[in-house]
């Protein structure tokens, strides 16, 4: 009887939860904000896996004899065999000689690894944390009192914090930017869990004895599915842009790694000078954090109901 009732529950759950399913993807296709955020990211996450084919020669080679060289400067390069080639640069050299334009592909890869691998490792600890702190009443006041210090501190300046403890390093800086976005994950997720755990369904699942896991992954967890998304594509970008300006401070990524906070950093000398040092990595990053946020935007509007009615 009570495994019946179980199932009559799980049935209720999956109804509620797939009331708007059928309509998801026809709404996304429809919304501008989805398609040219998307395309963009899809544009640079190409860019950033065909870096060693699109890119000209080594980014961390330096050349010497080819340095501060403007866009689409002629250059002579000099071969492994001794022997020299002339070449275009199409976004100029830095100080060292070093092809901006090689050292900006490359630079795509760090940026989106770091971006998505901060979204992810942030969303998977926060959902977990939210969903029981916002389901254990008693452990709840416990928990956001820590989210809420943390949240008192400026993300960048715990992240700062935390890279100052450890080795710099791509984990040490993955690791420093995904503490401060902890708690942002947490707290959405705690007032879903809030308000979901009162609905009918909920209150049947425990009045037939359903172990608390089940509850929290078949009945709670599906709840949570898309404000998570949207937050961590918000995330996303902003660990990008994290990732930039610790580089930028130099505290992040090693300077032997071209990034694109890196870049900007080592030409920030010659700015007046040679502008290019800097204009053209600023350039992908705005426009990288523009798709991302844009994308997010339109998923926002589209996966949110009182939003989506509006539409």
């Amino acid at each position: 009887m009570t495994i019946a009732l179980e199932n009559e529950v799980d049935a209720a759950a999956a109804r509620a939860a797939a009331v708007a399913r059928p309509s998801v993807w026809k709404r996304l296709s429809q919304n501008g904000s989805v398609r040219i955020g998307g395309a963009m990211v899809l544009v640079m996450i190409l860019i950033g896996l065909l870096a060693p084919l699109l890119g000209t020669v080594d980014p961390v080679r330096i050349d010497p004899t080819s340095r501060n060289r403007k866009p689409m400067a002629e250059v002579t390069v000099r071969n492994d065999d001794g022997s020299r080639t002339a070449r275009t640069v199409l976004m100029g050299t830095d100080s060292l000689g070093r092809d901006i334009y090689s050292r900006v592909l490359y630079g795509a890869r760090v940026s989106l690894i770091v971006g998505i691998s901060v979204a992810a490792f942030s969303i998977i600890i926060g959902v977990f944390i939210g969903l029981v702190s916002g389901y254990i009443r008693w452990l709840d006041g416990f928990v956001m009192r820590i989210m809420d210090g943390m949240m008192a501190i400026p993300g960048i300046l715990l992240a700062i914090g935390l890279v100052s403890l450890f080795r710099a390093g791509l984990g040490t800086v993955i690791f420093a930017i995904v503490v401060p976005e902890i708690p942002r994950v947490v707290r959405l997720v705690r007032s879903v869990v809030l308000s979901v755990r009162e609905e009918p369904y909920v209150e049947a699942a425990i009045s037939v004895g359903t172990p608390l896991p089940k509850i929290l992954w078949r009945h709670i967890l599906p709840n949570t599915i898309a404000p998570v998304i949207v937050q961590g594509t918000f995330i996303c970008g902003s660990a990008i842009l994290a990732e930039a300006t610790l580089s930028f401070l130099g505290i992040g990524i090693p300077t032997d790694t071209p990034t694109w906070g890196n870049i900007m950093a080592e030409g920030r000398q010659f700015f007046r000078v040679y502008p290019h040092n800097i204009l053209y990595p600023a350039i992908f990053l705005a426009l990288t954090v523009l798709a991302v946020n844009m994308l997010g935007d339109g998923l926002r509007d589209t996966l949110d109901p009182k939003l989506s009615k509006r539409v």
